[in-house]
């Protein structure tokens, strides 16, 4: 039988990507592992993640890495917001500038931090494109485990 996600699994591993944590899916007791990015992540102390580690470690063939977007898919995540949303007040359109110069992630950042309730939209946005991100992704790590 082909193991599934829970939809309270497809949210938490969503958030924890976001989080910018790894995730690991063991695929008989369909538990989940989430350990700090230490290679993008200077602050997380391996100490704090002794066991998770060394569950990985002894049984990685057991386990199935959901791989976080990447800055291309990160971005086209951002368009795809910038396209969904009505420009009632320019927004918009001051979010599809940002999108085409130069450092992206910071100003399309700053615009939504400050954009009042459209802030909110893009959190929201966001998490649900993470989700479906977190299902294909595990979809085809699981084809691919298969075959």
């Amino acid at each position: 039988m082909t193991p599934q996600l829970t939809p309270m699994q497809i949210r938490d591993i969503a958030e924890e990507l976001d989080m910018g944590n790894r995730c690991y899916f063991h695929k008989t007791t369909h538990k989940l592992l989430f350990i700090p990015d230490f290679d993008n992540n200077f602050y997380a102390e391996r100490e704090f993640f002794e066991e998770e580690l060394d569950e990985l470690e002894n049984n990685f063939d057991e386990y199935l890495e959901i791989e976080k977007p990447n800055s291309n898919d990160s971005f086209e995540i951002m368009l795809n917001f910038v396209e969904s949303l009505e420009d009632k007040n320019n927004l918009k359109q001051q979010l599809a500038n940002v999108l085409q110069k130069s450092k992206p992630f910071r100003q399309f950042k700053f615009l939504i931090d400050n954009s009042g309730p459209y802030r909110q939209q893009w959190f929201d946005f966001k998490s649900q494109q993470l989700q479906l991100w977190v299902l294909d992704k595990f979809n085809k790590a699981i084809d691919f485990d298969r075959h």
